[in-house]
């Protein structure tokens, strides 16, 4: 065991292990998990926990079987909390605050037990990357329901207005200049700060959209440039980074395979024995 695992643990108390309540399996307290972590109020902390859901509800997989809302007792106070499954935690806590220690400490003790994790997920940003990547997609198709009732009839046109407007280039261009094929969908490979850019870009583009009732095809890919090149500008201003030079990272489908494998190899570590 590292450093970091053998001090995951409360101050000089119980360890993480010691906190698992079995019951047909083993689960934490997400409290308990708080105060593991550095938290000292647990509405803050919920925060990591519905981010952490957000991931697993975006990988498919069974949330209820991971995170179950419960009421307990505590010093004589019935407050709300979640049981969460080794896997639950470790999507907590790869959501948690990564400017405590303590955070960090989790993240390598989970990732000491799994090899999926070892290899793939010592960035918690890749985490992140899967929420912000399926949000897009969800809003992306509202985006494209919206322009169409509004009057768009090619809808590659409108969508690469968006692209020429925050990268100064069209799709096509942007592959070519980032080193990509053409077939390659270039969102599974753009970082957190990226894809973040990029769903705000559509988001905005629908919410002018319907504000101002704009209508027709040419007004439609205006727009989408218009929004594009706003978002451009506010990068630039805060980071100077053109965002067609941010680089490309993981393939956002090996993550999810990954974090699918992870998920298997934690809960085999708390099946219950036979």
């Amino acid at each position: 065991m590292t450093e970091a695992i053998e001090h995951f643990h409360f101050g000089e108390g119980a360890s993480f292990e010691d906190y698992g309540h079995t019951n047909g399996g083993v689960a934490w307290y997400a409290r308990d998990l708080a105060e593991l972590l550095g938290y000292k109020e647990f509405k803050s902390f919920e925060n990591a926990v519905n981010r952490a859901i957000q991931a697993c509800i975006a990988l498919k997989i069974d949330v209820l079987g991971n995170f179950t809302q419960v009421e307990r007792e505590i010093d004589g106070h019935k407050v709300r909390d979640y049981k969460l499954s080794r896997f639950a935690c470790y999507l907590t806590a790869m959501n948690s605050d990564p400017r405590k220690p303590q955070v960090a400490s989790a993240q390598a003790y989970f990732a000491a037990m799994a090899e999926t994790v070892r290899l793939h997920f010592q960035n918690a940003e890749n985490v992140e990357r899967l929420v912000i990547r399926d949000d897009y997609s969800e809003r992306e198709k509202s985006l494209s329901t919206t322009a169409a009732a509004a009057g768009v009839t090619d809808h590659g046109y409108f969508r690469n207005e968006g692209y020429r407007g925050l990268y100064n280039m069209p799709l096509s261009r942007l592959k070519a200049y980032k080193g990509v094929t053409q077939s390659t969908v270039l969102l599974d490979y753009m970082g957190k700060e990226e894809l973040a850019a990029n769903l705000f870009r559509i988001t905005q583009t629908e919410a002018k959209i319907k504000a101002d009732r704009i209508y027709g095809q040419q007004a439609l890919e205006d727009t989408a440039f218009d929004v594009g090149r706003k978002v451009r500008n506010t990068m630039l201003e805060i980071s100077g980074v053109r965002p067609e030079n941010l680089q490309l990272v993981q393939n956002i489908t090996e993550v999810r395979r990954e974090l699918k494998k992870t998920q298997k190899e934690f809960a085999k570590i708390d099946k219950p024995k036979k």
